[in-house]
């Protein structure tokens, strides 16, 4: 059997890597830019994400899929973790020992990807930012202890920026979202610009009442992401970059929706290969937000994920004991 450097076998990170490259381009533009001792664990974190993200997405049946991934991950924090027979599923078991990463974690984003199958809606922006504190904020966190740092602070500022991107991809997403029959925009702003939802499922159409709760949206989005700046001073030097490259592409997604009029239903923003390389560049240098700040608490809807990690010993049960 042979090992890749973080103690894997490169047998099964080729098995991550296939993965990948098959549709996560995103990725691989991210992976430029993060050291060498992160990037096989960065890989197998976002291998299993993908795995369980399409496990619930195309099975059938999607209260199914989430109890096999739960199963799955029992399987993953079990013994013999070692002898497991899928690839994706070993590497992880072995990762998240390493970096002591606590269960509690991924039972969040299974829980994400739960309230995805079941069709749930959200009232307000803080059920909307409890969403994505599951299926983003937990992978802002998976990846700090990647890197290294386990303190609130840091920890806190990670779930800002995994729940900024992912109101921008609901800010992005509403056409496309309304088209498989599901709205994340919170019902109350809906009722308050008297935009019934089930019309905007049947026949999505770009209007100015819903450009207005597009731009809504990016604001808060936008003030997360000026919160989460600060924690990118916090983690080592290695790995600024790569956090502050997904900051600005996910940040000029949002500049793109706006340049559209903030119609994200007749049209889809995305950013250019060119513009992508300017941000990549612009990473290499510390953001002006990446200064010296009084401490801020944790949003009350990520609250959780820190305590988590705060609760749990770095050390945890020897792979395959």
């Amino acid at each position: 059997m042979t090992l890749a450097p973080l103690g894997l076998r490169e047998d099964d990170l080729a098995a991550c890597r296939e993965l990948l490259a098959a549709g996560s381009k995103s990725f691989f533009a991210a992976s430029w830019l993060l050291p060498k001792r992160c990037l096989d664990g960065a890989m197998v974190l976002y291998a299993f994400c993908r795995v369980a993200d399409d496990l619930v997405d195309e099975a059938q049946g999607g209260a199914e899929a989430v109890e096999a991934l739960r199963k799955r991950l029992d399987a993953i924090y079990g013994e013999n973790a070692s002898s497991l027979p899928d690839p994706i599923d070993r590497s992880l078991a072995y990762v998240v020992r390493r970096h002591g990463m606590p269960r509690a974690l991924f039972d969040a984003l299974v829980e994400g990807f739960a309230w995805d199958a079941q069709g749930r809606s959200y009232e307000t922006l803080s059920e909307v930012r409890a969403y994505g504190a599951r299926v983003a904020g937990t992978v802002g966190v998976l990846m700090t202890l990647l890197m290294g740092p386990r303190d609130e602070e840091t920890l806190a500022r990670a779930c800002d920026l995994g729940v900024a991107m992912q109101l921008t991809n609901i800010a992005r997403d509403i056409g496309a979202d309304a088209r498989l029959g599901r709205v994340y925009l919170p019902l109350a702003w809906l009722r308050e610009s008297q935009i019934d939802p089930d019309r905007l499922i049947a026949a999505p159409a770009p209007s100015a009442e819903l450009a207005v709760l597009t731009h809504r949206l990016l604001e808060e989005a936008s003030r997360l992401y000026a919160r989460s700046e600060i924690g990118v001073a916090r983690l080592p030097e290695d790995c600024r970059p790569s956090i502050r490259a997904a900051r600005l592409v996910y940040a000029a997604i949002g500049n793109v929706v706006a340049a559209n009029g903030y119609d994200s239903v007749s049209q889809r923003a995305s950013t250019s290969l060119l513009r992508k390389l300017v941000l990549l560049v612009r990473s290499l240098f510390r953001l002006p937000g990446e200064l010296p700040v009084p401490p801020q608490p944790a949003l009350e809807e990520t609250r959780f994920l820190v305590e988590a990690v705060l609760a749990e010993p770095l050390a945890l049960p020897e792979y395959g004991a």
